[in-house]
Order: C-alpha cells, then sequence, then structure tokens
C-alpha cells in the first residue's frame, strides 16, 4: 500500500528544498579567481591585485589573481565568459574587449549576453604627450604643424584599433588634419621610443612610469582624455574643453563575472567593491598614478557599457577603423 503524505508536508519539503538551493546560491566561494586581462606588472595589474586584497579581507575568502593577457583584453575575458557562472570566477578588465573589440570582429563571444558586469572600479585617463622629437608646447602648436605639414607628424599608440588610435581618428576628423598612425602591439616598446624620439606624439593610458616621465620633463602632456582634469596635472585641459568632445575618451575598467551568475552575487560582489574603492589607501593608489575611482550600482555600469557599445560602433564605422 502506498505512503500518503499531507499535501502541507510536501509544500513544507519542497519549500525547504527551494530555500536551501538559494541559501547555496548566496554563499561567497572559499575561493575566488580574479582574471586580470593584461601581463603582470602593469597599472591594471597592480589596481587588480590591490583590490583583491581589499575583497579578501572584506569577504573572508582567498582572492588568486590570474593573468591572462592578450588580444587587448579578450583573452581575458574569453576565459570569464566561458567560466562556471557560480561566484567562483570574475573578470578585472577595460571595457574595450566589450565595447570596441567586438566591432573590429575580434570578440570570441557576446558582449552583451555572456558577460556579467558587477562594479565599475576606475577610469584611465588617455594622456597625449609631445616626446622629444618635437618642440610643440602645447595642443593647438600641435594642429598647426599638422596642418603645416600634412603627414609629418608621427602619432603612436598602443595598437590598431586600440583606444589611442580611435581618439587619434576622431581629432583627425574633427580637426581635419593629416597625423601618420604609428601602430604599436602594447606599451612598453612604445614609451621606450618615445623618450628616444622616434615619433613626435604618444597617446597613452596614465601609470606610474608615465607621471615619473612627465615630472621629470621627458615627455609634455598637451590633452587629457577624460571626463575633468586631472588633480596631478591641473593645467593640462581636456579635449573637450579644446573643442573636440568625440576625441575625449578614457578607459573604464571595472569587474565583471559570468552571465548567469546569481543576481545576490553579483550585488555581494557590487556592494564589497564599493566599499574597497572607498578605502583611503586604494583610493590613493588609484588617484597617485592619475586613475580615477568611480564605483556605483552594477546596473548602472552595464547602462554605461551598452551605451559605449552603440557609440564605439559609429566611430569604427565612420572612420573606417579595421583591425590588425
Amino acid at each position: 500500500m502506498p505512503l500518503k503524505f499531507p499535501r502541507r508536508a510536501i509544500a513544507l519539503a519542497l519549500g525547504l528544498a527551494l530555500f536551501a538551493g538559494m541559501s547555496q546560491a548566496q554563499v561567497i566561494p572559499k575561493t575566488i579567481r580574479l582574471v586580470v586581462a593584461y601581463p603582470a606588472g602593469g597599472v591594471s595589474d597592480v589596481v587588480a591585485r590591490a583590490l583583491a586584497d581589499k575583497l579578501a579581507a572584506q569577504l573572508g575568502s582567498t582572492v588568486v589573481v590570474e593573468n591572462k593577457a592578450g588580444a587587448s583584453g579578450t583573452i581575458g575575458m574569453d576565459a570569464v565568459a566561458k567560466a562556471a557562472p557560480d561566484g567562483a570566477t570574475l573578470g578585472f578588465s577595460a571595457i574595450s574587449p566589450l565595447v570596441l573589440n567586438p566591432h573590429l570582429g575580434k570578440s570570441p563571444f557576446d558582449p552583451l549576453k555572456d558577460i556579467a558586469p558587477v562594479a565599475s572600479v576606475m577610469y584611465s585617463p588617455v594622456l597625449l604627450l609631445a616626446t622629444p622629437a618635437t618642440g610643440t608646447r602645447d595642443f593647438r602648436s600641435l594642429l598647426d604643424d599638422a596642418r603645416a605639414r600634412p603627414g609629418a607628424v608621427r602619432w603612436a599608440t598602443s595598437g590598431q584599433a586600440s583606444l589611442g588610435h580611435v581618439v587619434l581618428e576622431q581629432l583627425r576628423a574633427a580637426a581635419k588634419v593629416d597625423i601618420t598612425h604609428i601602430p604599436y602591439k602594447g606599451g612598453g616598446q612604445q614609451l621606450n621610443d618615445a623618450l628616444g624620439g622616434q615619433f613626435e606624439i604618444l597617446s597613452t593610458n596614465a601609470g606610474p612610469t608615465v607621471a615619473a616621465q612627465i615630472k621629470a620633463g621627458k615627455l609634455r602632456p598637451l590633452a587629457v582624455g577624460a571626463p575633468a582634469r586631472l588633480d596631478n596635472l591641473p593645467k593640462v585641459a581636456t579635449l573637450a574643453e579644446l573643442g573636440y568632445p568625440a576625441a575625449n575618451l578614457s578607459s573604464l575598467f571595472g569587474v565583471f563575472a559570468p552571465a548567469g551568475t546569481p543576481s545576490i552575487l553579483i550585488e555581494k560582489y557590487n556592494v564589497e567593491i564599493n566599499k574597497a574603492l572607498a578605502s583611503a589607501d586604494l583610493r590613493a593608489k588609484l588617484q597617485s598614478t592619475d586613475n580615477v575611482p568611480t564605483g556605483g550600482r552594477a546596473e548602472e555600469f552595464a547602462n554605461e557599457i551598452a551605451e559605449e557599445f552603440e557609440s564605439n560602433g559609429r566611430i569604427v564605422r565612420a572612420a573606417g577603423i579595421r583591425a590588425e
């Protein structure tokens, strides 16, 4: 004779099972992998490791930093996109692998479907610098020189279709100047050649090495791509102030998770990241290298990414930018 259970008992059992599942989803993993989409030793890596230390202390978990560099951040973000959505994998990257690279045919994942934004961390300004190869003292002189000598002024960036290249193309179009693009594969050799006067103009993200060369007078800041002037360079105008708002671009960095990660975990990580960004020591670390802490809700970060995705699509199509 089959056993019979009261409906209330069955409902209670199902409810307890559901609650157990929900509770399981809320548990922060004891070990968290933070995939950094750039090489060890750079500014983004230094920031990611400082953030990892903060999160480990706040969450009581072990946060292991794993560098997966290459393809302008796409390799690292692809690893995040393909990871299990259980909260054990997070990524630290600029948003360019999500909002720029896909328009260049360089993305093996869907940036708007396979990645979940967790929290904005910082924006890294794009500095426009004069090298020892030129006597240009200010931004207006740069444009005058480019108009007087079409194609003679050489502008180096970290690569074809990089953010610096997009800034150059926007400036070319708006100012109607002929400037020669010199694409590098990354920033190390680019900076060495800048100091050696191998080209006239360098666009690069802010960082301690660049800041030291500016302070030493070896590189002269002409303009900055940023929402506002930098505290360490208060006399250097933004490209928007100089009349070129479309070229006034900066690198926004943040933390991401695989799509499908429980929303309650994303919310927890968002709260803890914002808490870390509010700490005086982490903010000082960022600001000392001209990187500006951001923070905010995950939904706000997702909206920024969606807007940048559409904007960059228009820029790439209008400028005819192609990946290497």
